[in-house]
């Protein structure tokens, strides 16, 4: 959605003065959380396969979101529902007396955040055009092959030809790319898409359970970002919005209107009671923030507003009450609205919650000070607890965000040194975070993360970043390569493998395991090599660039997408692989939606006019 995900689509940032008065008058999840491990760094290998802005399930994208700034003017208004579904979808169990409203202060001034780009040279201009021209076919071809064999279906499996329904059988792939279409001036399959999409029924679902923040994301963020990025050129994506919203609202019916992030939908549509759930993931309750927002803004419907207020509202209650000050667990209790998990990471299952802070203070136009105030006291902890420089044989000055476990009892911060392509986000929000709140010194931490996440696109066989990996920390500041530190700690790592043999050192151990497991120097595990054609880090390098204007970025992306494309292209599409690191890695029979829907659209963004998708005009 150009609103970010994780998951990305597009969302104009309302046009606040203009909508000021206008505002006023108007299942229960299956958990990988973290558990007690011999091998500290154990406890994140558990990380669900599937991603998103966004998330621990099927990873957004993140991305979450652009939203431009857009007076859409004299439009056609948006239809109402029928008094029968209007009366059924709100009836509540559990009703709200007094709803939240929007902000109505004046917006406050938001700092320039893109660089000011001068003229660029013909030989630069042509080479970029190029590049731009590579990325567009190859999503004008994946959508192809999404229209010829999937077509209104969730997903297209790019081997087999055929679609599968993960996101509720409403066609995700088609909502969540419809901004990708207006992006790259594809305006037939566009109108195409929007004749579709006035076709979902929303009253059917093919899923006993639904994933809220998924549907939010990919469905909800799908037809807000088109409706905004088009100049709400089409009405029908609105009311499709406002009729998934005021469904999705039902899964707000609870006695502490925390939201049951996977939801029995049907059975509440019968009748029954519900609370929220006693373990929920942090990223699918505090995640809903930018879609809810921006609903309410075009709307006029504050409830929507409300719903996520009082999220907010718990999560600065709670940000300090934690086991670790100024961060939140991975796992929340979201029937008593509580924190009392000691795992922590700004990846899979927490990563968008983090994420989403400085744009929704971009999106309300700074009009709610808690934003601001709840990132920056994560700031100093995320620093302290969670990025880390490793130790590199290039004495590169990178670095990583990983995950913590806190051992109250001891007194002591187990660190797992894993990291994973979900966290690639943190440079891209870092480095916002910087320039919209004035943290010039957090300018080269952001550096730092999104050229470590491009360091690990480098230093694999095939040129790509796997899922999960980890590595050693440096142990001071000069951060010397020691080969005889890293062999000890993969044998660690691995415990022994077939070839071991009495007698043998550590190193020589240390070097077996890594060239039997395919170990990059400087990885000391891989715990899930695969890469499932994820966004996270083409939207920090995309950032970074527009942030900076320095053409190496330009130069990383496209190194990035040709080894994606090396690797991942099937007869009809792409695909995502099993191991980065296998001469010859096995494809998977699937494309996540945010692979249109965010990893093309950053890599074509990154090569269109630097006003394109400007970050002054747009939340990414």
């Amino acid at each position: 959605m150009f609103l970010p995900r994780r998951k990305s689509t597009v969302l104009a940032l309302a046009c606040f003065a203009t909508f000021s008065l206008w505002y006023f008058n108007y299942l229960q999840p299956t958990l990988a959380p973290f558990l007690p491990s011999d091998d500290p760094q154990q406890h994140l290998s558990n990380v669900p396969p599937a991603a998103g802005p966004g998330t621990p399930l099927a990873p957004p994208a993140k991305p979450l979101v652009q939203e431009p700034i857009v007076d859409h003017g004299e439009t056609e208004p948006v239809p109402p529902p029928s008094p029968a579904a209007a009366a059924k979808l709100n009836s509540q169990h559990y009703p709200v007396k007094s709803l939240i409203p929007l902000p109505t202060n004046a917006p406050i001034s938001i700092p320039k955040i893109q660089h000011t780009f001068s003229s660029e040279a013909a030989e630069d201009k042509a080479e970029r055009q190029n590049r731009l021209a590579a990325v567009k076919a190859t999503f004008v071809r994946s959508w192809g092959a999404y229209k010829k064999y999937a077509w209104k279906q969730d997903e297209l499996a790019p081997i087999r030809g055929g679609h599968s329904t993960i996101w509720g059988g409403w066609g995700a792939t088609l909502v969540d790319a419809l901004d990708t279409l207006w992006l790259m001036d594809l305006k037939d399959d566009y109108e195409d898409a929007v004749k579709a999409v006035d076709e979902i029924d929303f009253s059917t679902i093919q899923l006993e359970q639904l994933n809220v923040f998924e549907t939010t994301i990919r469905y909800l963020g799908g037809f807000l970002g088109a409706y905004d990025l088009s100049g709400g050129k089409h009405p029908i994506l609105l009311k499709k919005a406002k009729d998934l919203g005021d469904l999705l609202y039902g899964a707000f019916d609870t006695p502490n209107r925390m939201p049951v992030t996977r939801w029995r939908w049907e059975e509440w549509r019968k009748g029954a009671k519900q609370e929220a759930q006693e373990s929920s993931l942090v990223a699918e309750v505090g995640s809903l923030t930018l879609e809810f927002t921006r609903l309410a803004q075009l709307t006029g419907d504050a409830k929507f507003y409300d719903a996520i207020q009082r999220i907010t509202d718990v999560l600065d209650r709670e940000q300090n009450r934690t086991a670790l000050p100024g961060l939140w667990p991975v796992i929340m209790d979201a029937k008593e609205g509580k924190f009392t998990d000691v795992g922590f990471t700004l990846g899979g299952m927490a990563d968008s919650t983090y994420e989403y802070l400085p744009k929704e203070h971009m999106l309300l136009g700074g009009t709610n000070p808690q934003y601001k105030k709840m990132y920056e006291a994560t700031m100093a902890p995320v620093q302290k607890h969670i990025f880390f420089r490793p130790m590199t044989p290039d004495h590169a000055d990178i670095l990583f965000p990983t995950g913590v476990r806190v051992n109250s009892n001891a007194n002591q911060i187990v660190h797992d040194y894993k990291i994973q392509h979900l966290g690639c986000f943190t440079g891209g929000m870092v480095g916002i975070g910087a320039k919209i709140f004035d943290r010039p010194d957090d300018l080269r931490t952001a550096r730092q993360l999104v050229d470590g996440c491009i360091w690990a696109y480098n230093h694999t066989q095939n040129g790509i970043m796997p899922e999960i990996f980890a590595m050693a920390p440096c142990i001071d500041e000069e951060c010397k390569w020691d080969e005889e530190k890293w062999l000890k700690i993969v044998t660690i790592r691995y415990d022994k493998i077939d070839g071991f043999t009495e007698g043998m050192s550590d190193q020589e151990k240390g070097r077996l395991i890594a060239k039997d497991q395919r170990l990059p120097v400087g990885f000391t595990s891989l715990p899930d090599a695969r890469y499932i054609l994820r966004p996270e880090a083409i939207e920090s390098v995309f950032i970074f660039y527009r942030m900076t204007g320095e053409k190496k970025y330009q130069d990383a992306a496209w190194r990035m997408f040709q080894a994606i494309e090396n690797c991942t292209r099937t007869d009809i599409a792409n695909a995502a692989i099993d191991d980065v690191t296998a001469e010859h890695p096995v494809k998977d029979d699937r494309m996540e939606s945010f692979w249109m829907a965010e990893t093309l659209k950053y890599f074509y963004a990154i090569f269109a006019d630097p006003q394109v998708l400007s970050l002054d005009d747009y939340v990414l």
